[in-house]
């Protein structure tokens, strides 16, 4: 597969989970004229549903390549989203949640750069928030940045002085904010997925962290969320 990028094209990696933040920053990305190359990663993780939503968001988004990258981090476990621990529904605390995963947007954000240097682009987009979050500390803007200055360091596209920036377009939107981005971007809403633990019957359970930061930022909005809940806190 080659990796010449034609004149006056721009080529984007954009992490793609399914959820309402990758959606707004893919959505972001195709805005500004990037050719779109989706990354999803399958890792096992209990909120399966999720897969779903992003495969209908690439094609929406007219993603030119869509990967769905294997990685069971369930070997791993250490999170309530790979391991056999509940997921909080008592609301959202000061402290970081059991459904952090360990290290997760820095192995993820390290498969992007690969596959971003493979095709060679130089833009990699990813949908962390530093305002209305769990308090992950992969989120934060200190790793961000972090992780742009090590990616140039660990290939030979940075090497060469063709480096790399991570964008992080939501980087200080609040929920509201996002929410308000999606609809202005013409994005369905309802082909996102937030929720941790899914119902049987389909529906978002309404009380995880996700859940509850997603409702209250359409709250906030002054707009309905499409998505079915089992519950409204």
């Amino acid at each position: 597969m080659t990796n010449t990028v034609a004149p006056g094209v721009k080529k984007a990696v954009v992490l793609l989970s399914g959820g309402l933040d990758s959606m707004v920053s893919a959505g972001l990305a195709k805005e500004d004229g990037y050719e779109i190359y989706a990354l999803t990663i399958d890792y096992n993780q209990r909120h399966r549903r999720e897969l779903d939503s992003a495969r209908q968001l690439a094609a929406h988004l007219g993603a030119v390549r869509h990967v769905i990258l294997p990685l069971d981090l369930r070997q791993f476990g250490g999170s309530a989203l790979t391991d056999a621990i509940d997921v909080p529904k008592e609301g959202v605390g000061s402290d970081i949640p059991v459904t952090y995963v360990p290290a997760r947007n820095l192995v993820f954000l390290s498969l992007t750069l690969a596959w971003a240097e493979a095709v060679g682009a130089r833009d990699i987009f990813i949908g962390v928030n530093a305002l209305d979050y769990s308090g992950y500390p992969d989120c934060r803007p200190e790793f961000i940045e972090g992780f742009e200055k090590l990616a140039d360091l660990a290939t030979k596209a940075g090497a060469e002085g063709a480096g790399f920036r991570i964008r992080a377009p939501l980087q200080y939107m609040g929920k509201a904010e996002i929410v308000q981005e999606a609809a202005r971007l013409g994005l369905d809403a309802g082909m996102s997925w937030s929720c941790y633990d899914p119902q049987p019957d389909g529906q978002a359970c309404g009380l995880c962290d996700s859940c509850r930061l997603r409702l209250a930022g359409f709250a906030q909005a002054g707009m309905q969320d499409p998505l079915p809940y089992a519950h409204r806190p």
